[in-house]
């Protein structure tokens, strides 16, 4: 399963599907091939980028089930649409096209780095996050988070720097690899108080994993 369908897993059946930062478009394809969405609106701030998805979903453009919009991020989309879809950018990218536009009804988010920012802005906002987790592909790990624009969540520290499944199988091995990175930045040359600093942040993933802290 390639990257496309493990991210397009997390969305949801809806009537409108909008993919902001569309690239290709084949998010959008993989909702309307497998039936679900009945329409869907693609967006990119980059009009050549535009014009790939435009070819792809040249079909469904013309009979009507897509539409397109050079846009920066949710400018001019009403917020009526059932779900959104924000993948492949950093979290302060995310974190801003929310902030200039709206949280969507149902959101999959999937930040490229900074995601914990994107967590904060979410709770703080008062939105519902319903999955916060990683998943590998390619020798990298990304972090998706899926929702809806009310209901709430409590967050954690643990959970703000490694998600909801504190438990999962790829959490775990994510946060294993952190260590090793972390225990590797300690075998280098670093000021006593980086020394400290990191020191710290073994002992606080160690302790996730030991489920000590949660």
């Amino acid at each position: 399963m390639g990257r496309i369908e493990k991210l397009c897993a997390y969305l949801d059946c809806c009537e409108l599907f909008i993919d902001v930062g569309c690239d290709h478009g084949y998010c959008t394809e993989y909702m309307l091939k497998k039936n679900l969405c009945e329409r869907a609106i693609i967006s990119d701030i980059s009009s050549k980028s535009l014009e790939k998805a435009k070819v792809l979903l040249k079909d469904y453009i013309d009979c009507g089930r897509v539409a397109y919009v050079v846009a920066d991020g949710l400018d001019g989309i009403d917020d009526s649409v059932d779900e959104a879809l924000i993948a492949g950018v950093g979290g302060e990218t995310i974190t801003e096209i929310l902030k200039k536009g709206f949280i969507p009804k149902k959101f999959v988010l999937q930040p490229m780095h900074g995601v914990r920012g994107v967590r904060e802005f979410l709770v703080d906002s008062g939105a519902k996050i319903i999955v916060d987790e990683p998943f590998f592909y390619g020798g990298k790990y990304y972090f998706v988070i899926k929702g809806e624009r009310d209901g709430g969540t409590v967050y954690s520290e643990a959970n703000y720097e490694y998600g909801l499944s504190l438990n999962g199988d790829c959490t775990r091995d994510y946060i294993n690899d952190v260590l090793i990175k972390f225990k590797g930045y300690m075998r280098s040359d670093m000021s006593a108080c980086s020394r400290a600093e990191m020191q710290e942040k073994v002992k606080f993933a160690e302790g996730v994993l030991l489920g000590e802290i949660k």
